[in-house]
């Protein structure tokens, strides 16, 4: 039998369909921010991290549910999304703010974020998001199996105002992930 996520009562998340994600996907990734966080959680469950994120978009591409992504190699969460197969996007309450201010600003080569920033990893267990990790102060959770990877190519940028974002190097990773669950509460 497959044990159920380590979630307290009262705070149970139900399972929804992607298409009714609440509110503006701009704003709540943009505006109100998000953590990606992947990491292999089979063998040792501080091998993951976390990171705040204000780039990315949810959509429809190949016939399946997607969401896009954004990472720099430099971040520590860059290695462990490049190769998990399964990343969350987590979205939160704005009582969270000061929480995803501090698993923006400082590494987690540093510092355990998590604890840092009073949030409480979640471990899923049960397929098809057996070791997609979250956290159990999240009101929506994405999970995403990653189908998509490339190097942003600034050779390729056809707006020149898009490189004052880089300064010539630690161009982003873009990752397209199929949406495989939805979790809201």
């Amino acid at each position: 039998m497959k044990q159920k996520e380590a979630i307290p009562a009262g705070n149970e998340w139900v399972e929804k369909n992607i298409r009714e994600f609440p509110g503006s996907p701009i704003k709540r990734i943009d505006s109100d921010w998000m953590l990606i966080t992947a990491g292999n959680i089979e063998s040792d469950k501080s091998n993951w991290n976390t990171m705040t994120a204000s780039w990315g978009c949810l959509g429809e591409l190949w016939n399946k549910d997607v969401a896009f992504f954004f990472i720099r190699p430099s971040r520590r969460t860059f290695g462990f999304a490049n190769n998990a197969s399964l990343v969350t996007l987590s979205f939160f309450e704005e009582k969270y703010r000061n929480a995803l201010n501090l698993c923006g600003e400082k590494s987690g080569r540093d510092i355990d974020k998590a604890a840092a920033a009073g949030l409480n990893p979640v471990f899923f267990q049960q397929e098809p998001l057996a070791g997609a990790v979250s956290f159990k102060e999240a009101k929506d959770i994405i999970i995403c199996k990653k189908i998509y990877v490339q190097d942003l190519n600034p050779a390729l940028f056809l707006d020149p105002s898009i490189e004052k974002n880089y300064n010539g190097s630690d161009y982003h990773k873009m990752f397209i992930g199929e949406i495989v669950g939805y979790r809201t509460r």
